[in-house]
C-alpha cells in the first residue's frame, strides 16, 4: 500500500491511466505503488541503495540499480511518457544533464524538490544554524543533498536550457501556496517539456 504524500497526488493528476513511467529516485517504490493503483501505469524505477530496492523488489515494483550521476544510457528516447524525480533532484551532481536525460527518454518530466529560501529555512540560518526540515529532513554533515536551490533558480536553469514549464504548483505542509512561493512554500513540483 502506498504511502499518501501530497505530491504523489499532484503527479497523480499529470499522467494519464496506461502510461509508461520511469521513477528515478525511487526509493521504496511508494510513488509507483500509488500510480500503479490510481493510474494503471507500466511503471519502472531506478535505484542506487541496496536496501532500497530490495523492498522494491519486496513490493513487487520492477527497479533497476543504477547510478543516474552518469545519465540514463540505457534507455531508449522517447520510450517512456513520464520520467519523475520526486524530491531527488537536490542530490544530483549534474543536474543540467539528469534534466536533459529526462526529456531524452521521457515525452515529459516531472520534478519535486524542496525550496532551499522557504521562510522558515532561512529563519533556521538567521538563528546560526542550517535548516532542517520535513523538506530538508537530514543534518548538514549527513545530508544526500548536494544542491541547495530555489524555485526561481530552477525556473532560470529551465529558461537557460530550452526547458518548458507546462505547470507548477507550490506547497507548506501540504497547502497549495499561490502568492509568492518562493517565500513561502516548502516544496516545488514542477511539470516539464521541450520549448
Amino acid at each position: 500500500m502506498a504511502v499518501f504524500r501530497y505530491d504523489y497526488e499532484v503527479i497523480a493528476q499529470w499522467i494519464e491511466a496506461g502510461e509508461r513511467v520511469l521513477d528515478l529516485g525511487c526509493g521504496d517504490g511508494d510513488l509507483l505503488s500509488h500510480l500503479i493503483e490510481v493510474r494503471q501505469v507500466r511503471g519502472y524505477g531506478v535505484e542506487n541503495d541496496p536496501e532500497k530496492i530490495l523492498r522494491c523488489v519486496k513490493n513487487g515494483i520492477n527497479v533497476i540499480q543504477a547510478d543516474m550521476n552518469g545519465g540514463l544510457p540505457d534507455f531508449e528516447d522517447g520510450f517512456f511518457d513520464h520520467v519523475i524525480m520526486s524530491l531527488s533532484l537536490q542530490a544530483m551532481q549534474n543536474t543540467q544533464r539528469i534534466l536533459s536525460e529526462m526529456l531524452r527518454v521521457g515525452n515529459e518530466a516531472v520534478v519535486s524538490f524542496p525550496n532551499f529560501v522557504y521562510w522558515r529555512h532561512r529563519q533556521a540560518i538567521l538563528n546560526g544554524r542550517m535548516p532542517v526540515s520535513e523538506s530538508l529532513p537530514y543534518q548538514w554533515f549527513d545530508t544526500p543533498n548536494v544542491r541547495f536551490f530555489t524555485m526561481t533558480d530552477f525556473e532560470d536553469l529551465c529558461a537557460a536550457s530550452g526547458i518548458a514549464i507546462r505547470q507548477r504548483l507550490a506547497f507548506d505542509e501540504g497547502k497549495v501556496i499561490i502568492e509568492e512561493p518562493n517565500f513561502l512554500a516548502s516544496v516545488a513540483v514542477y511539470r516539464l517539456g521541450r520549448d
